[in-house]
């Protein structure tokens, strides 16, 4: 199965720009890439010089966000197939939404989260959800 996997709120505590806090990911995403599946860091987080916005909630300063995620991963032990990307899907499509058979985020419906304010002041996905897989 091909899994696309949010970063922040997902796999660690919300706290862009930096990297988040362990809410038990890297196990369960390590027991999936052992039993075949196949992960796609599915995140908003890019790297940027010079951000263009002054929007509320928008990080004035640049930085090499994504690259810190993908380093997550590298430095967790976890093997990404593709990155915003299902390199596989360029023979069929030139959509840049990547194809996947399950999407796990914390924005998603349905998704089951954990509302703990000492750990977050945001909630997090449940990686209870494993057993569900």
């Amino acid at each position: 199965m091909i899994i696309a996997v949010d970063f922040d709120g997902t796999c660690v505590t919300h706290d862009f720009p930096r990297i988040g806090k362990d809410i038990g990911a890297i196990p369960i995403l390590k027991r999936l890439v052992k039993r075949g599946h196949k992960l796609i860091l599915f995140t908003m987080r890019s790297d940027i010089e010079n951000p263009a916005s002054d929007e509320y909630g928008i990080i004035p300063q640049g930085g090499t966000y994504l690259t810190d995620a993908v380093n997550w991963f590298k430095e967790n032990g976890i093997e990404l197939f593709g990155i915003n990307e299902n390199p596989e899907q360029k023979s069929w499509t030139n959509s840049p939404k990547p194809y996947a058979h399950l999407y796990i985020d914390d924005a998603a419906f349905g998704c089951p989260l954990i509302v703990d304010g000492r750990i977050s002041k945001r909630p997090f996905v449940n990686w209870m959800i494993y057993h569900l897989l």
